[in-house]
């Protein structure tokens, strides 16, 4: 197999971005999920709105939204595409001392949202992290993963994990 066989490479073997013109345009949708862990005490604040910079979910919840939309100018290779919807939701997990994160990324095009959705959990998570980081360094930051992708010529995608 030569780096031809790859649709991300020229004749040269160089990275290109694959021209979607002769696509039809198709509803799709990405699911994108992914977790942040850190101490109990840390959560009880997000919990209770008393972080110092303010409502940590409701500015998490923006920044995921804005990550999505900006994705094409982060990742070299990705098209700029315009979302139908972007949301983030959260799952407080008190008893492992967790945030999970949600991000749901749709729309009407020639290419899908798989990396907006990613793009929209991991920065989600980094906001968090960034906005709790003085009283807790150590929180991580894991299993940021696709659970569901649907629409377009490969058809669905659906993890063994993806509930809903």
């Amino acid at each position: 197999m030569n780096s031809c066989d790859f649709t991300h490479f020229n004749e040269e073997g160089r990275a290109k971005m694959v021209d979607v013109g002769e696509k039809l345009n198709t509803r799709r949708e990405a699911v994108a999920k992914g977790s942040i862990y850190m101490r109990p005490e840390t959560l009880t604040k997000i919990i209770d709105k008393t972080i110092g910079k303010g409502d940590v979910l409701a500015v998490s919840q923006v920044a995921g939204i804005m990550a999505a939309k900006k994705t094409s100018e982060l990742v070299p290779m990705c098209h700029n595409i315009i979302l139908t919807g972007a949301n983030i939701s959260f799952s407080i997990d008190k008893s492992n001392s967790k945030i999970d994160i949600e991000a749901i990324v749709a729309t009407t095009g020639k290419t899908g949202v798989e990396i907006e959705a990613l793009n929209a959990v991991s920065v989600s998570a980094i906001t968090i992290y960034d906005m709790c980081k003085a009283i807790d360094r150590g929180m991580r930051i894991t299993d940021i993963r696709l659970v569901k992708k649907t629409g377009g010529k490969s058809g669905a995608y659906i993890s063994e994990d993806y509930s809903k």
